[in-house]
């Protein structure tokens, strides 16, 4: 791990090192050789729009330049979450960071707690069309979960029932209308009352069903690592759904490969599956209202749209450890229409910022920052790209072949497949015909865009349920 980590270190000095020597190249480039006047051609658009073009590719310096700032950006996001990571591992600093790996396996240090148990709390809704399939998958896993509690919230069908009759227990709310987070909140104090250090929590979507080495992998993980609080999973889209179903399927299966290049570092700890060690959940009961926002005594953040981020936030800020291994995966619902997809993204994203907003500028949550700016950017970028590419298809009366940039399609389409090849031949068909996806990807732009306008004008946020006919989970390319 140790040459491991060095190397990291030296090649991300090394990339910017590389990137402000290019950017320096491109510089001497251009002062010596300024741009010329190249020869341009005209056209017009819709008969009154007079255009110059080009289908020279930019100059060498241009390239060069571009190509430096980008590495330079990246080592330099990548160098500060590596450098506020290890600060956070190595902290000893137990009002600021009690959760910190240095203070957690100095406090259980030759301390038996016992073997790995899991107590899985599934919060549901009125899901008696998946609730079985959900307890069947658990009960299928090479690891037994200890528990099984169904988290029923003013339920008016018959989940309860079907719950019962699968054998599980039930944990009725009493009152509640703070939606998912506050169900929990109501559960998990007396599930955390009885248990040990090893004694972990798992909250499961009732859409969700887990692949079978899920449970074993994790506790593996645990096992071998005192210090790691949480283990989140890698979740991949169910089948069906036609085209918008896909295009869901190819979003999460490049999530998970990204997770996996991060060696399991991630960015969320999704509600579809994630486990807690109770020390996690105790110490972000205790430190709400004090160290990280909400109302003290409370595991989840009811005021929030997205609980789940919210509190992958809240154990980050207090320095706790959290991996997605590779093993543990799961397949969940994707949303049957486009309607029900805006819906789900709008509170995803606004929820999103708003955590962020919450937290501030504290150390833990800049990566979180540069991510939502990086959307920013891509807004931008791909609506200019789509915008320039009508542009010239009105402007011209024969189709021109810009070859340049014929290059970094090729480039960008072949990135586009690689990334999805483990979902099978349907997710490389859609990524290589490249278009629909950028479509794809300006339906989420667009989300982003209304997110940021509705928090800026302080616009009521809301948190739908969004209930679907059940369909067939099939992994995905897990």
């Amino acid at each position: 791990m140790n040459r491991f980590d060095r190397f990291v270190g030296l090649l991300l000095i090394g990339l910017a090192v590389l990137g402000a020597i290019l950017m320096g190249l491109a510089a001497a480039l251009t002062i010596q050789n300024p741009l010329p006047a190249t020869d341009t051609s005209s056209a017009t658009v819709l008969g009154f729009w007079d255009l110059l073009y080009n289908t020279a590719a930019p100059p060498v310096g241009v390239i060069v330049g571009a190509a430096g700032l980008g590495l330079l950006l990246a080592a330099v996001v990548a160098i500060v979450e590596r450098r506020i990571a290890t600060r956070s591992r190595a902290s000893s600093d137990p009002e600021r960071m009690p959760l910190a790996p240095r203070l957690v396996m100095a406090d259980t240090r030759g301390v038996y707690a016992g073997p790995v148990s899991i107590t899985v709390l599934i919060p549901a809704h009125n899901e008696a069309g998946c609730i079985a399939d959900t307890i069947a998958s658990l009960r299928s896993q090479s690891f037994e979960p200890k528990r099984i509690i169904v988290v029923a919230d003013n339920c008016t069908d018959d989940t309860v029932t079907i719950a019962h009759a699968a054998g599980v227990e039930v944990f009725k709310t009493v009152d509640n209308t703070k939606k998912k987070a506050g169900g929990l909140n109501q559960a998990l104090p007396g599930v955390l009352a009885e248990q040990g250090d090893n004694d972990t929590v798992m909250v499961m979507d009732a859409d969700t069903t887990l692949d079978p080495g899920f449970l074993a992998g994790a506790v593996r993980r645990l096992t071998d690592d005192r210090a790691l609080m949480a283990v989140g999973g890698l979740f991949y889209g169910e089948e069906g759904a036609g085209l918008i179903g896909q295009f869901q399927r190819n979003e999460y299966t490049r999530y998970a490969r990204e997770i996996g290049r991060r060696r399991g570092r991630v960015f969320v700890l999704t509600g579809t599956a994630s486990i807690f060690r109770p020390r996690a959940l105790r110490t972000v009961a205790a430190e709400r209202g004090r160290t990280i926002p909400g109302v003290h005594g409370d595991v989840y953040d009811t005021l929030v749209l997205t609980e789940d981020n919210e509190l992958t936030l809240a154990i980050k800020s207090l320095g706790g450890l959290m991996i997605s291994p590779q093993r543990c995966t799961v397949v969940t619902e994707v949303m049957q229409t486009w309607r029900a997809l805006w819906a789900q993204r709008l509170r995803w994203q606004r929820g999103a910022v708003e955590n962020l907003g919450s937290y501030g500028l504290r150390p833990a949550v800049m990566r979180y920052w540069a991510q939502q700016l990086g959307i920013g950017y891509g807004v931008i970028a791909i609506a200019a790209f789509l915008l320039l590419t009508v542009v010239m298809v009105l402007a011209l009366d024969e189709w021109v072949w810009f070859p340049f940039w014929i290059a970094v399609g090729c480039a960008f389409v072949l990135e586009r497949v690689i990334t999805v090849w483990r979902g099978g031949w349907r997710a490389r068909l859609l990524a290589v015909t490249l278009f629909p996806e950028l479509m794809f990807a300006m339906f989420l732009n667009l989300v982003y865009v209304k997110g940021i306008l509705d928090i800026a004008v302080r616009r009521q946020a809301g948190w739908k349920q969004i209930e679907q006919r059940p369909a067939t989970r099939t992994a995905g390319g897990a």
